[in-house]
């Protein structure tokens, strides 16, 4: 299909693209001004789209269930660090709930530069199949391929594709996924792009890169529709202004702006240009913190944990030569990685690229399966991104069968003769690429997800004992509303405690609100700061979602200004806070205070809550919950293990003295401090629904609904329901 091209006016193109394989048709729709100045882009516009495409009925591998990728207004403007960044968003099949996952890349940005600002993918095709949306050429197409099980091997296919036909690599951006997304629910949309700086294998330059969209399984929804790859060739816009912002001048100002502060300050504290997140391990291992997780979040520190912290990668793995962001633009240059040497699977042998490890993913596949090197860390995260799956869900689904294994709950009759224990590293690549294939019941099962799997090693465990593990298993199976943790300990942080379990409405994800390190540092002290922090923080992160802007300039690099205000949350950086205001000001054409705009978010937070109420209904409470092993010790060597802490807060939550104190026992202890700390995240929840004006079952109010502006943007099957639930 031919198209006219779209000129970009104050950050957006204005249209739609809708792909219905089933029907076999292309059509463009132009964004209604309504919509988008409500919705604003990104996860936002993607939510309304998935809310108008889906009933209460839908499931996530029914065909009407759209693959939405959807940039945001700020994104792809190189004069801001950190403009990469799109959404993914369909149903969820990890957790049957909207699913949203953001992403790096030049992906999002192309998409935009070749004239729309979300691509909507219904239907299903009946053999594997590209899609291509050519800026240069203003064409939509769907060109049928030779099916491919690997993410790799797909892009060495685009790649010869596309360069044989004359674009340079530099132009083409592709999301792709692979087998893995197809034998489990919680596959991943790999984000590629060239980069010209990098030092390549052969000593040239020039190494293709990917970004992922890892959560929530929507890399499942796109193997499920038959789509290998979508493809977009396109170039930045030329000319003063290309980007059709409301005041240029303003826009550049704020970019360099932020780029004096990521340049002077970076160096100084964090080191994210040479360690990138991974050099967060340090931190959350800290003695004091007990927040890395440790043999599936039994504990929280480990001496080991320099054998794969940021240090460690910046001296011995990762390359510094070239580039390291991952859109144009962005001085921070977190987007890390190295060259290394394959030990296992078909591609044994061969030397690959790896981009990461990220902090989640050194975590999972290091401290929490008891595996201290980073070289297997780094091939963990490689074969994953081959295989098309997400490096969060499937560590955390395997430290769950390792600790299974040493609680005696599985045996290697149940994995085929695999000993999945702490620490073996030659069983967890090879259960990973069962994983990916579907090859053994255990495999097939983990692929299901962490509830399906909970629910077969039950059965397995009681056919041979005739005992019923469930309840043993519920404490540590670590997943919300199906979708397994991401990698922070919570137990000393009561507001990440409450992230995971409410504000996180995708499941159990670090995305919305994450608290943990601001908490762990004192920024809210108090239960009412807590409170305010599950508001506060959600606004500017999804926020940041919908702008299409990356999170870590502002996070990651504290503005010193930030240090001298006087009034408000310093550790929410406002002095930075202030800069993306003036850039989202200088695009957009408003004049509104940061506050403002990312008081906007409670639209799509609601959005969010009510399709997930269209899921669960009144059980909507029910699943903002998080495992015992998430809130604290869930057995008396754990208590003993972090003993002077524990006795201290017990003291502190039941006003208890010393003699008091010592005349219990350990068990009498861990229970009691269980019990306090589960009525507090109770009323921590209570506290949240209340500030968001939901009923106590954390379903939102007809009137709250109403005063946002939202109502009127809900379907009226959606409405219905709402009335009889309020």
């Amino acid at each position: 299909m031919h198209y006219e091209p779209a000129r970009l006016h104050r950050g957006y193109a204005n249209r739609i693209l809708n792909v219905d394989l089933g029907k076999g048709s292309i059509a463009i729709q132009d964004l209604d001004p309504q919509v988008r100045d409500y919705f604003i882009g990104g996860r936002s516009l993607g939510l309304y789209l998935l809310h108008k495409a889906t009933t209460a009925a839908t499931k996530p591998l029914d065909p009407q269930n759209p693959l939405i990728l959807a940039n945001g207004p700020l994104g792809g403007i190189p004069q801001f660090p950190g403009t990469a960044k799109a959404m993914a968003v369909s149903l969820s099949p990890t957790t049957g709930v909207p699913g949203v996952s953001n992403f790096g890349g030049y992906f999002g940005a192309y998409l935009k530069y070749a004239g729309f600002d979300a691509l909507q993918v219904t239907g299903k095709s009946d053999q594997p199949v590209l899609i291509v949306v050519n800026g240069y050429t203003n064409e939509v197409t769907v060109e049928k391929v030779a099916a491919d099980d690997e993410a790799f091997h797909v892009q060495a296919d685009v790649e010869n594709r596309f360069v044989a036909a004359g674009y340079q690599r530099r132009n083409i951006a592709f999301m792709s996924t692979g087998i893995g997304a197809a034998n489990t629910n919680y596959g991943c949309i790999n984000s590629h792009y060239f980069d010209i700086t990098k030092p390549a294998k052969d000593g040239g330059k020039g190494v293709w890169r990917s970004k992922q969209a890892g959560r929530t399984g929507i890399g499942s929804v796109m193997r499920d529709k038959n789509v290998l790859a979508i493809v977009v060739l396109a170039n930045y816009p030329q000319g003063e202004n290309p980007y059709g912002a409301a005041d240029w001048s303003k826009v550049q100002n704020a970019g360099s702006r932020l780029h004096k502060v990521v340049k002077e300050v970076d160096p100084q504290q964090l080191k994210m240009a040479r360690k990138g997140s991974v050099g967060l391990i340090t931190f959350m291992s800290k003695h004091e913190y007990q927040s890395l997780p440790v043999h599936n979040f039994q504990g929280g520190s480990d001496p080991r944990a320099v054998q794969i912290c940021g240090k460690h990668y910046a001296e011995n793995l990762f390359e510094h030569r070239g580039m390291d962001g991952c859109f144009p633009g962005c001085n921070l240059q977190c987007n890390k990685g190295g060259w290394v040497t394959l030990v296992s699977g078909t591609h044994a042998g061969q030397k690959v690229w790896v981009d990461g490890p990220e902090y989640e993913t050194a975590a999972g596949f290091g401290s929490n399966l008891g595996i201290w090197s980073a070289e297997f860390i780094m091939e963990a995260n490689w074969h994953c991104d081959n295989y098309g799956i997400d490096t969060i869900s499937t560590a955390t689904i395997m430290a769950f069968i390792m600790e299974c294994f040493q609680r005696g709950y599985l045996t290697v009759a149940d994995s085929d003769g695999l000993r999945m224990v702490w620490g073996n590293e030659e069983a967890a690549f090879a259960f990973m690429h069962q994983l990916a294939h579907g090859d053994t019941e255990l495999a097939r099962m983990a692929g299901q997800g962490m509830v399906a799997l909970k629910r077969w090693v039950a059965e397995r465990y009681q056919k041979r004992t005739g005992k019923d593990p469930v309840a043993d298993l519920k404490l540590f199976a670590m997943q919300t509303k199906g979708l397994p943790f991401s990698f922070y300990r919570t137990h000393r942080s009561l507001s990440m405690q409450g992230s995971y379990a409410a504000a996180s409405d995708i499941g159990a994800h670090h995305a919305a609100a994450w608290l943990i390190k601001s908490d762990l540092l004192g920024a809210f002290p108090t239960f009412e700061d807590k409170a305010r922090a599950l508001m506060s923080y959600p606004r500017v992160r999804l926020g940041n979602d919908n702008l299409g802007v990356c999170k870590l300039p502002w996070v990651d690099v504290f503005n010193p200004d930030s240090a001298k205000r006087a009034e408000g949350d310093v550790y929410i950086n406002p002095a930075s806070q202030e800069i993306y205001a003036d850039f989202y000001n200088g695009v957009l054409g408003t004049d509104l205070r940061w506050e403002e705009i990312f008081e906007r978010t409670d639209r799509d937070i609601n959005l969010q809550r009510v399709m997930n109420v269209m899921r669960y209904g009144e059980d909507t409470i029910a699943q903002d919950w998080i495992p015992d092993r998430a809130i604290g010790p869930t057995e008396d060597a754990l208590y003993e293990s972090e003993q002077e802490y524990n006795d201290a807060e017990l003291k502190r939550m039941l006003g208890l003295d010393d003699l008091q104190l010592a005349a219990l026992s350990t068990t009498d202890k861990r229970t009691s401090l269980m019990d306090a700390r589960k009525k507090e995240l109770r009323k921590l929840i209570q506290v949240y629904y209340q500030e968001r004006g939901w009923s106590e079952k954390g379903i939102p109010k007809v009137d709250t609904l109403k005063g946002l502006g939202l109502w009127d943007h809900l379907t009226s099957e959606t409405r219905e329901q709402l009335v009889a639930y309020n």
